[in-house]
């Protein structure tokens, strides 16, 4: 896809070697539009401060056409809105990106691009995806991902899946900051390269669809982990991208085990510690860790992520 245009000017662009662990994109916690610090009362009855995560609509136009509202945290809405015209086949591969207009006293993002588009009818058919902040999938996408093939040649070693769940979980972040907000990170090899987050699951790898696309990113040699639970969404989505390999530390739905078999995607859930479950596309894994270097979750962090799995 060609991009004849800058993107959209960002007051959180990421500053390469200033980034957190050397991330080419990666969380910024300290950014005051992203958080609000509000008052409460504690279990003791304490007056107490705490930050909040702050979510603001964002209307995504194709160029004169409206395509959807999405609520996000607000950063990075160039990424956002190619990301998720490109991962609802709106955006093809072949498309010449003329601008990227972005107004945040309107909160809206249009892409332009040099061929005429028109999607009425595809946006009659909708979507509402699973999760905590409910995405939206237009049109065809089930027949799209059936056209896609994913590197065979890609692979996983678990001296990598340790490595990389290890660095992930201790990036400063939102999460960490104020929570209510999910993550998600392009990897290669042992190495974290763009991390995404946002109140929504799908809006956090939309970015990184977004950034690959307007970077010039290859997919073959990528891993993608995510916070939220393995669903049909997120699966499609992976796939999309082209990218072979998706592991979380949450668990799996049927449809997302399904669909990652039928595409031939690696899918790797319930990655806390030393432990971890591959339901599909284990051919593609590695098992290089020496287990008794690794260190296992706690318990009482494990009934935690459990019990707030999403």
């Amino acid at each position: 896809m060609q991009n004849a245009a800058k993107p959209a000017e960002n007051p959180a662009e990421e500053s390469g070697a200033d980034s957190p662990r050397g991330f080419l994109v990666g969380p910024d916690p300290s950014d005051p539009r992203l958080t609000r610090a509000v008052t409460g009362v504690d279990h003791e009855g304490r007056t107490v401060e705490t930050r909040v995560v702050v979510e603001r609509p964002l209307t995504i136009f194709l160029n004169g056409q409206e395509i959807v509202t999405n609520m996000t945290i607000g950063d990075f809405p160039d990424y956002l809105a190619v990301g998720f015209l490109l991962n609802q086949n709106m955006l093809r591969p072949d498309d010449e990106i003329t601008a990227i207009e972005y107004d945040e006293d309107l909160d809206l993002v249009v892409v332009r691009t040099a061929r005429e588009t028109d999607y009425e009818e595809k946006l009659k058919k909708k979507t509402r995806t699973s999760g905590c902040a409910q995405g939206t999938v237009f049109g065809d996408l089930m027949e799209k991902i059936e056209e896609i093939a994913l590197s065979p040649d890609a692979r996983l070693k678990t001296s990598w899946l340790y490595d990389l769940t290890r660095k992930i979980n201790t990036t400063d972040s939102l999460y960490l900051t104020a929570g209510a907000i999910h993550g998600c990170v392009l990897c290669r090899g042992d190495e974290p390269l763009v991390y995404m987050e946002d109140v929504g699951r799908h809006n956090a790898v939309d970015k990184i669809a977004g950034y690959m696309v307007l970077n010039g990113v290859a997919p073959e040699d990528k891993i993608f982990y995510t916070t939220g639970r393995l669903t049909s969404e997120m699966v499609i989505k992976t796939v999309q991208m082209g990218i072979p390999i998706l592991v979380s530390r949450s668990g799996f739905t049927a449809w997302g085990v399904e669909l990652a078999r039928e595409t031939g995607l690696t899918l790797i859930g319930r990655a806390r510690g030393k432990r971890f479950l591959a339901l599909s596309g284990a051919e593609r894994i590695e098992f290089d860790a020496d287990l008794s270097a690794v260190s296992d979750e706690p318990k009482a962090a494990r009934r935690k992520a459990s019990q707030g799995e999403d």
